[in-house]
């Protein structure tokens, strides 16, 4: 029988032993745990090539020629951006909030994991930075269910120290900060900076920068846009823990936190920011050049993964100036175009009955993305028009901002063919760098591009092609003068059906013109007798290389523009002649880099001799008398008719050399003004989606009401911005010139043209 002294010290002994094995047990337990969770058997942990390149999902990015992003094609909108791209206050705040001790530990704090264990999670949480890096890679916002958090925790700590080992601090925060999702598309750091402050992330202040780690803790939760109070409320626990670790002064914390949140939101969906328009050609661009350019491994590269870099021409400052006078303008103007409307029983439609605009309805409803997608669903035709008459909740364009209304798909579309559209391309003819591309008003609601998709008749935009091949042919000079008198041109001569005696649209007959007077009135029956002398064929000759890619019919109809072609072919061809008769590609892409900085490719331009350098001037010469005497004296002005002028910009009062030409298809369906000073070609068209909707009159419908005024808002502009250094001098003109240029003047007067022009008092 023990004694009490033996039985204690056997009960001793056990307390040791099983001290002991629990102890050990629980060391061994933990170890298991890491090299259960190392061999993957918690789940899929990254592989070492992910882990040597955890970047992936970028977007891919397009780069002005001025250095801006003009926009992004993504799957995550996630840009990443080095260590030196970041503000010191932003990983200061990052390292006062979520690890102070980051630069202590190998990735797992075991001290601030006991102290969150201890207190149950109330003191703070125990993840280090390099392990929230680590819950990025391997699950992203991890479990809800407690047992299944554990094994992700033992997950997170072999990650996390992995990471160590391969990456310094600088790199690991840089990735964390490069990976997260901030919301509303913005992930990673340098989205998240564009998106709710529009800068760079270099360029956050302390208090934005405090907002964006506060985020950090759950930006579904603490998101800006949803919940701004509590933002700040979480921004100014992040100005605190910076000041309790001597980042920043007390008096700074405390007025800082008095501030507001101060967002300057720029969405960077597809649908937004500048030059949408082009982008969309570019992704259409960027499709074919991947299939023929294979990665180094002959797989294809992914646009909106694989991080490219897309530099292209255009410029960001004048592609915004270009789009804010397109807003200018074509908002008075729609104005002007709906009080016409009030008056039209067939609105907005003119020219065509009733179920000639049924018809239009229906085919609009047949293009429609509904329709395509019932069809494919296997809806019948009386199904899918049946959808067209439900109404359902929409939100619809408006120049006072969208609108939420119930409406009907059919009604939609009658709505919208209500709105006047327009279309700018900006050249520089030296280079043929595309500096400003606006397809349309609004991409998100009118997707169709006004520059390279659509074609439309151009009406008086044409004739200097016939005034360039004479003079190009025949060494006319602007000085000839031609009967103006109608001029019939027999229909056996062109094989036409009949005929043809244009007639000006003036219906003003009678004396001598001179070819600069001609053109700046647009003298229809002084063109029909040029393109009779030359032949239609080498007018088409001429169009086609100066860069008109579309059929030209080798009519005598085409002196008047009845051909339809789109702004981008107009605006390259205008370019050749300001720039000495010399074609130069237009051209949109500087080059592609892939998401390392080695380029893919490289871009240069096209070029080839269209005119002598003597007839490209003499052209040019002609078309400075558009803009001095003729339809586009209202660049000129010096005063303004009626207050509404003021209000659009008028008067313009351009004193520089400008040549252009106005243009206005029949019934007023087109109006396109085409201008050039020396380094940069602008065109412009206004219009409507189908050539039945269009102003009643000429008053209006002109291009010089309806495009000249966007042309002429939009340099205002670029000249208010000398750092773009656009033209202010003459055209160079021609050493040994042969040709007369030096002709008599009309002896009509500034203000006698201007009151030529019938327009309305209220526009």
């Amino acid at each position: 029988m023990m004694t009490k002294k033996e039985t204690a010290s056997t009960n001793f002994s056990k307390y040791i032993k099983w001290f002991w094995i629990t102890i050990l047990g629980g060391v061994a337990s933990v170890i298991l745990l890491f090299l259960f969770a190392s061999w993957g058997l918690f789940g899929t942990l990254p592989s070492f090539e992910e882990l040597e390149n955890p970047e992936h999902n970028l977007a891919t990015e397009v780069i002005s020629i001025d250095g801006k992003t003009l926009g992004k094609y993504f799957k995550e909108n996630r840009t990443p951006v080095k260590y030196k791209d970041l503000p010191k206050n932003l990983i200061k705040a990052l390292i006062a909030t979520e690890d102070e001790r980051f630069y202590e530990h190998s990735g797992v704090d075991f001290k601030a994991t006991a102290r969150a264990i201890a207190k149950l999670g109330k003191g703070g949480g125990g993840s280090t930075i390099t392990q929230q890096f680590a819950k990025l890679l391997v699950h992203g916002e991890g479990s809800k269910n407690i047992v299944q958090r554990v094994f992700q925790k033992f997950q997170e700590y072999v990650v996390a120290v992995r990471l160590e080992r391969q990456y310094t601090k600088q790199e690991i925060l840089t990735m964390y900060l490069n990976k997260y999702d901030f919301l509303n598309l913005a992930v990673g750091i340098r989205s998240a900076s564009r998106i709710y402050f529009g800068k760079e992330p270099i360029d956050l202040t302390v208090s934005e920068s405090a907002m964006l780690v506060g985020m950090l803790k759950n930006a579904s939760y603490y998101n800006p846009l949803r919940r701004a109070e509590l933002v700040r409320k979480r921004r100014n626990v992040v100005l605190n823990q910076m000041y309790r670790n001597n980042f920043i002064s007390e008096k700074l914390k405390d007025s800082l936190k008095q501030k507001d949140l101060e967002l300057n939101v720029n969405r960077e969906s597809h649908s937004d920011g500048k030059a949408t328009y082009f982008r969309e050609y570019l992704r259409d661009f960027m499709k074919t050049w991947i299939k023929n350019n294979p990665k180094p491994d002959g797989t294809d590269y992914n646009l909106h993964r694989d991080g490219l870099k897309i530099y292209v021409t255009l410029d960001s400052r004048m592609q915004q100036h270009a789009e804010e006078a397109m807003a200018e303008h074509m908002s008075n103007l729609q104005r002007v175009f709906d009080k016409e409307q009030k008056r039209n029983k067939t609105a907005p439609f003119y020219d065509i009955d009733k179920k000639q605009i049924a018809t239009t309805i229906e085919q609009a409803m047949k293009r429609s993305n509904r329709w395509r997608r019932m069809k494919n669903n296997g809806a019948s035709e009386k199904e899918i028009k049946a959808s067209f008459e439900e109404k359902t909740d929409m939100k619809v364009f408006s120049w006072k901002g969208d609108i939420d209304t119930i409406m009907s798909p059919k009604d939609s579309i009658l709505y919208y063919k209500q709105f006047l559209r327009a279309g700018l391309l900006s050249v520089e003819p030296e280079s043929g760098h595309v500096k400003a591309w606006v397809g349309g008003v609004n991409y998100k609601h009118f997707q169709f591009d006004a520059v390279k998709q659509q074609k439309r008749q151009v009406g008086s935009t044409f004739k200097p092609f016939v005034y360039a091949t004479a003079i190009n042919q025949l060494n006319l000079s602007p000085c000839a003068k031609f009967p103006n008198t109608l001029y019939t041109i027999p229909k056996e001569k062109y094989a036409m059906p009949e005929d043809w005696t244009p007639k000006n649209a003036t219906d003003d007959y009678g004396g001598e013109l001179t070819l600069k007077e001609a053109l700046a009135g647009s003298v229809n029956v002084v063109t029909a007798k040029l393109i009779d002398m030359v032949h239609p064929k080498n007018v088409a000759s001429l169009a086609y290389r100066a860069g008109i890619t579309s059929k030209i019919p080798e009519v005598p109809a085409i002196a008047l523009g009845s051909v339809d072609l789109s702004l981008f072919e107009m605006v390259g061809a205008y370019a050749t002649f300001a720039n000495k008769g010399l074609r130069v590609e237009p051209m949109m892409i500087l080059k592609i880099e892939d998401k390392n900085g080695t380029v893919l490719q490289q871009f240069t331009p096209n070029s080839k001799e269209v005119l002598s350098e003597e007839s490209a001037y003499v052209i040019i010469n002609l078309l400075e008398g558009v803009t001095q005497s003729g339809s586009g004296i209202r660049l000129r002005s010096r005063w303004a008719k009626y207050p509404q002028d003021v209000a659009t910009g008028y008067p313009y009062q351009f004193t520089n050399a400008i040549a252009g030409k106005t243009g206005t298809t029949q019934n007023q369906s087109d109006g396109w003004f085409m201008g050039i000073v020396p380094n940069l070609a602008t065109g412009v068209w206004v219009g409507g989606e189908d050539r039945a909707t269009h102003f009643a009159g000429i008053t209006f419908g002109q291009g010089a009401t309806m495009a000249l005024p966007i042309w002429a808002l939009y340099y205002k502009k670029l000249y208010a911005d000398p750092k773009l250094n656009v033209s202010l001098e003459e055209f160079d003109k021609p050493e040994n010139l042969s040709i007369e240029i030096d002709c008599s003047k009309t002896g009509e007067t500034e203000e006698d043209l201007e009151n030529s022009i019938d327009e309305d008092p209220e526009f």
